[in-house]
């Protein structure tokens, strides 16, 4: 690990100059930083912890809810009011890890975590997210990457709970030098085509402060659905989460976005519109599941994928029926 200088800033608005220069790293949790600089693959000159800053911290009823960047995921995953009314999120966040990594590890971290790729996380291989030439994804090992949305880099987006926070129509709060903005979390993940190095929509000089969720209608009924090799301490070849506004007994809207599987949280409008004015019977549900994966382009290896993430969407709504 290289040399770094700690700052610790007490003052939300101090981050900011602390990380312009393109010379800091933020350090919440640290589930995933510290492993990076161990690994040398990042090596920051600054390491700004931000644990202090208690405006991060915690989950505060408004509209809907509002959670602090610095929010435990296991405390996202125990609290009533998401349990409640954000099933999907509470799913989401039960299923990262092992119990110890939830009590480390913060939403805001889980969001902007770094790909998981075995090419991306070993120094042996310049690839393409760290600056060099090759995906080596493409010809090479591709078992767990992306069938949706690759080219040039086939990464898939770590998180759990991203999809079931895009599901239930989350925004971000970031704060940076220019002050505050508001951004639909389902516009601040980044493909490899739009941001090769990076994975998301933050600047240099900001951070996610909250996390707000829309107080969801009473008809609501959301679930997160996750596939992974152990049953600990993995992450998802592919992950589904639903949330469907109903009509009685018939959808009358709702989001439904896979993880796993691509870049960044995929959603898939065209698996909705299979439900819209439906039942959850078994034959829209059917209809929906393979519209899902419509479009698909796996790899040599994880054709898999493509089955596995049908019959995930398939399970999760015969559960919300």
């Amino acid at each position: 690990m290289r040399a770094f200088d700690l700052v610790s800033p007490t003052r939300l608005q101090d981050v900011s100059s602390l990380l312009e220069d393109g010379k800091g790293q933020i350090l919440a949790g640290g589930t995933d930083l510290l492993d990076r600089l161990k690994e040398r693959i990042d090596q920051p000159e600054r390491v700004v912890d931000i644990n202090g800053l208690r405006e991060l911290h915690g989950i505060t009823n408004g509209v809907g809810l509002s959670l602090g960047s610095l929010t435990t995921i296991a405390d996202v995953a125990e609290d009533g009011r998401v349990r409640d009314a954000y099933t999907a999120l509470a799913e989401a966040a039960a299923s990262v890890a092992t119990p110890q990594l939830r009590n480390m590890g913060t939403l805001g971290g889980n969001l902007c975590q770094r790909p998981r790729c075995w090419y991306y996380r070993s120094n042996d291989y310049p690839c393409l997210k760290k600056g060099g030439h090759e995906c080596y994804a493409v010809s090479g090992r591709n078992k767990y990457h992306a069938i949706f949305g690759g080219g040039p880099s086939y990464i898939v987006h770590p998180s759990d709970t991203a999809p079931a926070l895009i599901a239930l129509g989350a925004e971000l709060e970031i704060h940076g030098a220019q002050g505050e903005r508001m951004l639909a979390l389902a516009d601040f993940f980044q493909g490899p085509r739009e941001n090769l190095l990076s994975e998301n929509a933050l600047g240099l000089d900001e951070l996610i402060a909250r996390i707000h969720l829309p107080k969801p209608k009473a008809s609501t009924r959301s679930t997160f659905l996750k596939f992974r090799e152990k049953q600990s301490l993995d992450f998802a070849v592919s992950s589904v989460a639903v949330a469907l506004e109903m009509d009685g007994e018939s959808v009358r809207d709702g989001r439904i976005v896979l993880g796993g599987v691509a870049p960044i949280p995929w959603s898939v409008p065209a698996a909705v519109e299979q439900l819209q004015g439906r039942t959850l019977s078994s034959a829209a549900i059917d209809d929906a599941a393979a519209a899902a994966v419509e479009g698909a382009r796996p790899l040599d290896e994880n054709g898999f994928k493509v089955t596995l993430t049908r019959n995930l969407l398939r399970r999760a709504l015969q559960q919300l029926a």
